[in-house]
């Protein structure tokens, strides 16, 4: 029998503009996790994320986890680990979200202050952290606020785990949640995990995401002369690091993105025809991606490959060049040294150590084909591996029921191109499965400038979060 969330969806309602004004409060804390000026407001907002679940009767915790590796003279940001709930008789369910943000500043071309909550006529909320992943986070607060506003009981016990690194390699946190998931730990009742930190692959239609690709990202460091030079005086006389540089980075991959390092594609799993149905009947259209775009230079011309080109297919990107010559203007240096930046997602069955092997032996392999006198460093600078799960699984099927139940559509089941490590932590460490239950939508522009969150996602999504966990209360444990 469906559960009966009336009382709990009229309560969001009336609460919503108390839920933008608290989510208002959160993007004013800019909580860049990349930027060490501002690790006092990233230590701020976790501070903010505590007193707001302790108002709501939750059991609190701030947890150290030491020293930035690296940067030691850096604490990192504490992990914000909360109980509401407590009883044997209910299902627990972990939900996990971070409280950081990428760095964000008006004169990128923001339409807007990114760290001030602007709603447009259209019901678009900006700001820095509305998506990605403030207003997720904030959702599973909201939930517990209406459930006590209407005298609803929570149906499970709700464990909550949110940390401040997310945007900066999740530092720190895989230890965390190994410790914390071994017998006497605080993630060991766990039954099932929720991660809202994703987006709808459209606009209109939600869906359940069941896997992400990984990600490797790679440095090329390129070093010359000892120090910068003038191109009048030295141009044509030493070799120069930049062209170097963008020689080797040019060998990696072509303009259609197919990638010429020897040896990846035959890391791929095979497509199946089994999967390759399933492309069919996803709700995208090509407008889909040129929204997203804002343009139409997509590499395909038809869905089914672009899905697959986002999904289950490696992509190469070249990211940037540290050291180069970048402001306005016109200067004639050569860089005495300079780093390429790139990264490659990665998918089934793609080993990570393997793929580093067959980079580092390209790389090597071009640099020796130039015969310049530089030196060629590659390095790895982070990775984290791909992840699938099974969308049968009880915890998929029960988010399915209450997507239908908000939103009054069957949501569609998608893979992911971009890479939440933490996922197939949670999954390794808990030995549970972890469903992906998106608020926002393809248009949000996380990480990008004028990042949104829809009010109509967010209040629908707190109404979808609250609907979960009833159905996830009652499921059948099965898949």
């Amino acid at each position: 029998m469906a559960p009966q969330l009336d009382s709990f969806f009229k309560q969001v309602d009336t609460l919503a503009d108390s839920f933008i004004d608290r989510l208002r409060k959160a993007v004013a804390i800019p909580s860049v996790s990349a930027d060490e000026e501002r690790r006092p407001d990233v230590v701020r907002m976790g501070e903010f994320l505590a007193s707001e679940l302790k108002a709501l009767g939750a059991s609190v915790e701030l947890r150290p986890l030491g020293p930035q590796p690296h940067k030691e003279h850096l604490e990192l940001p504490p992990v914000v680990i909360a109980r509401y709930g407590d009883s044997p008789s209910k299902r627990t369910i972990l939900v996990y979200g971070h409280y950081d943000v990428q760095p964000a500043l008006l004169e990128d071309g923001w339409a807007t202050e990114p760290f001030k909550l602007t709603v447009d006529d259209k019901g678009r909320m900006y700001g820095r952290g509305s998506t990605d992943d403030k207003g997720p986070v904030l959702g599973w607060l909201n939930a517990i606020e209406a459930h006590q506003k209407a005298r609803v009981e929570l149906p499970v016990n709700l464990l909550m785990c949110f940390e401040g690194m997310e945007e900066y390699g999740s530092e720190g946190l895989d230890d965390f949640i190994e410790r914390e998931a071994r017998k006497g730990g605080f993630f060991e009742a766990a039954d099932a995990v929720c991660i809202s930190d994703n987006y709808w692959l459209g606009t209109e239609k939600p869906c359940l995401t069941y896997g992400l690709r990984g990600c490797n990202y790679y440095s090329i460091e390129i070093r010359g002369p000892a120090q910068d030079l003038h191109s009048g005086v030295f141009g044509g006389t030493a070799h120069e690091p930049m062209t170097d540089l963008v020689r080797v980075m040019a060998s990696l991959v072509e303009p259609d993105g197919t990638i010429l390092i020897e040896g990846i594609k035959e890391m791929v799993a095979p497509l199946t025809e089994q999967e390759k149905a399933l492309y069919g009947d996803i709700a995208f259209t090509m407008d889909n991606l040129y929204e997203s775009l804002g343009s139409t230079t997509g590499i395909y011309d038809d869905k089914e490959k672009t899905l697959m080109g986002r999904w289950r297919y490696p992509s190469l990107s070249l990211h940037g060049i540290e050291g180069a010559f970048s402001a306005p203007g016109a200067k004639t240096v050569i860089p005495a040294k300079v780093t390429g930046k790139f990264s490659i997602r990665t998918v089934p069955d793609m080993d990570p150590k393997a793929v580093d092997e067959a980079v580092f032996k390209h790389i090597d392999k071009v640099f020796a084909s130039l015969k310049s006198k530089n030196t060629c460093k590659a390095s790895l600078q982070h990775a984290g591996k791909w992840w699938v799960a099974s969308p049968s699984h009880w915890n998929f099927t029960a988010a399915g029921k209450a997507v239908e139940h908000v939103w009054g559509v069957k949501p569609d089941l998608t893979r992911e191109g971009g890479s939440i490590p933490v996922t197939l932590t949670f999954e390794q460490a808990t030995g549970k499965n972890v469903l992906l239950l998106p608020m926002g939508s393809s248009t949000d522009a996380a990480h990008s400038v004028n990042e949104k969150l829809d009010r109509k996602n967010y209040v629908e999504g707190i109404k979808l979060l609250g609907a979960y966990l009833h159905y996830v209360a009652e499921e059948p444990m099965k898949g």
